[in-house]
């Protein structure tokens, strides 16, 4: 049996001791230390399924996984306290400079992001109305958000929030004859772009024709890292994206630039301040300053190269099944949102007997976990989310599963 006093023994043998290790610590203080306890898996212990990510950056998949940069940033600033104004005024001067852009703010997601900037228009620097928001009727603020009708889907909710009625067109005419003293903001949703008959840069024009600004929602819309600039460049004055999914930065924070006026005026209604509406979107120190390396580590990555590891992982998987008879595979990149690799897998079901949603379930309650998008006669998936190696895992389980229901 070994003991403490026979290792005592062994190590006194070794003469050269002292000198290997230079100023460490004595040897009675290193085997009287305590072993550090594993750090507890909360997952496994309140039931929570984990699984690969083979759909792509959802809210309801939590976004994205942090790169350790930012989980490190976060765990040391949670150390020590801060100023909550001074830590985003410092960090929103560095992500300024980094995007083409006078001014940033750091904002709790890519929603509170358009209702902020939106409640910025509105108030400008004026007290009174930041906190009479969302109620507009006698305070002489504006009170309509011009959109194109292709781009309403769900998301200007985020502004109706303040107050705000939408104004829906679609033709340069249009707009025209909607344009009046009552007109706030012109709207953009640049995933739904390909929907609309006026494009970005018509848009800004026409707005900057009547005095009125503008405002565009990126959300998932990068890559291209250049989208984090190019709507600066071209005269947008409100850019909105989320935080937590291709910068991998935390999935509760975004990022809301812009023209420095609008910004400061945005920030009257963000916390640490009460009475406003952005109160209870409240982003933490360690999440702002997080976001912050996320969006550096993102701008200065090797693009090309991480492109080439997820066309090589999607290859794989695509390889994998085209070996089952009946199965096709069609490789494709969405042009606005979501803009990766992407593999589109059908069958012919005269020779895979298998349901679309047979197949996510199998895949979702298996061994691992995984995820994948269902569409019409088929499903896709994506890989930039996917840990190195679990494309294999990923292929193998799809080939077994279309392999099972082959006739």
């Amino acid at each position: 049996m070994i003991t403490r006093r026979s290792i005592l023994k062994r190590l006194s043998t070794v003469p050269l001791l002292g000198g290997l290790v230079g100023g460490a610590a004595p040897l009675q203080s290193v085997l009287a230390a305590p072993v550090a306890a594993a750090p507890r898996n909360l997952a496994k212990e309140l039931g929570i399924r984990t699984f690969i990510n083979a759909a792509g950056t959802y809210t309801a998949m939590t976004g994205s996984l942090m790169h350790d940069e930012v989980l490190e940033t976060i765990q040391g600033a949670s150390k020590e306290f801060m100023m909550l104004d001074d830590v985003q005024t410092k960090v929103g001067e560095k992500i300024a400079a980094l995007v083409h852009a006078e001014s940033a703010v750091v904002t709790a997601g890519c929603f509170s992001a358009m209702t902020l900037g939106l409640a910025g228009v509105l108030t400008g620097m004026d007290q009174k109305k930041v906190e009479a928001l969302p109620q507009l009727e006698g305070t002489g603020m504006k009170s309509e958000v011009i959109v194109q009708k292709g781009h309403n889907v769900g998301y200007s909710h985020a502004l109706t929030n303040t107050g705000c009625k939408m104004v829906f067109v679609e033709t340069v005419e249009e707009v025209e004859k909607a344009i009046n003293e009552k007109t706030a903001l012109m709207w953009f949703l640049h995933i739904q772009s390909d929907k609309g008959k006026i494009m970005h840069q018509e848009w800004v024009n026409l707005a900057k024709k009547h005095n009125i600004p503008t405002m565009i929602d990126i959300a998932a819309d990068v890559p291209p890292v250049e989208n984090l600039w190019k709507f600066h460049d071209m005269g947008f004055d409100l850019v909105c994206v989320s935080g937590g999914k291709a910068m991998r930065g935390p999935q509760s924070a975004g990022l809301l630039m812009g023209k420095k006026h609008l910004i400061d005026a945005a920030r009257l209604s963000m916390p640490p301040r009460g009475s406003t509406i952005g109160r209870g979107m409240k982003v933490n120190k360690e999440e702002i300053l997080g976001m912050y390396v996320a969006v550096e580590k993102f701008i200065k990555q090797d693009h090309q190269k991480e492109w080439q590891i997820w066309e090589d992982r999607v290859a794989h998987i695509a390889d994998a099944v085209k070996k089952v008879n009946g199965v096709t595979t069609e490789t494709f990149r969405p042009e606005l949102g979501n803009h990766t690799p992407t593999l589109r897998i059908k069958w012919e079901p005269a020779k895979v007997n298998l349901t679309v949603k047979a197949l996510q379930e199998n895949l979702r309650n298996g061994d691992p976990s995984i995820e994948i998008v269902g569409e019409q006669g088929g499903i896709s998936l994506t890989t930039w989310m996917l840990k190195p190696g679990q494309e294999k895992i990923v292929a193998t389980r799809l080939k077994e599963e279309l392999s099972k229901a082959a006739v």
